[in-house]
């Protein structure tokens, strides 16, 4: 990710949404330009393209603000968006739940029905990080996601480790039917020993 080819790609527009302090804008600036920038709070949003492989539509990410204020503007992006990139500090427990019922607002909306997610569990270098597996159960991922192909990637915009990852992850879940992607997280659940009735227990869900 981000060599340009000879020919010019087709651009995929994804949207990369998170509450103000999640690390949005710095882990866009080190995944294109491999810089650790100190940012400010996003009044509006910034756009920055992404290559990927030639199989692949190139990315548009559009990075909005997610000031308290800036949230009702969400909205006017989701039109065309055929992914949905979510920022989590997976460090402040404190604002879980405020960054949940923000993503469960998103994530009602009609036009943006069936688009697939990742989670980016960011920060993941500093101590006290949840893990995606804590993560999951706190955002309420498996009721939310019912409906589309989602994924939590650990990444630390501060080192960049798993961004490429997290973004090659959002081009995989825009290419791959929904049913494909389910089976998807039954095999990696089971890799860490979590039986489906297990998982069952764990999120509530059905098999």
């Amino acid at each position: 990710m981000g060599t340009r080819g000879s020919k010019p790609q087709k651009q995929a527009q994804v949207l990369m949404l998170g509450l103000d302090g999640s690390g949005k804008t710095t882990l866009l600036y080190k995944l294109k330009y491999n810089e650790s920038v100190v940012t400010v709070p996003t009044v509006g949003f910034n756009v920055e393209t992404l290559d990927t492989d030639r199989s692949s539509p190139g990315l548009t990410v559009w990075d909005v603000g997610g000031q308290r204020k800036m949230r009702p503007h969400w909205k006017h992006h989701y039109s065309d968006t055929a992914g949905l990139v979510f920022v989590v500090d997976s460090c402040d427990q404190k604002r879980l739940d405020e960054a949940r019922k923000e993503l469960s607002r998103v994530l009602r909306y009609e036009s943006l029905k069936g688009v697939p997610l990742v989670v980016l569990a960011n920060k993941q270098d500093l101590p006290g990080a949840l893990n995606p597996e804590e993560l999951c159960v706190k955002l309420d991922l498996m009721r939310l996601c019912d409906s589309r192909g989602w994924f939590v990637q650990p990444c630390s915009a501060t080192t960049g480790m798993g961004l490429e990852e997290g973004f090659r992850r959002i081009v995989y879940l825009m290419k791959t039917p929904l049913k494909q992607t389910q089976e998807d997280i039954k095999v990696k659940m089971r890799s860490k020993g979590l039986s489906v009735t297990a998982m069952k227990q764990m999120f509530g869900c059905g098999s």
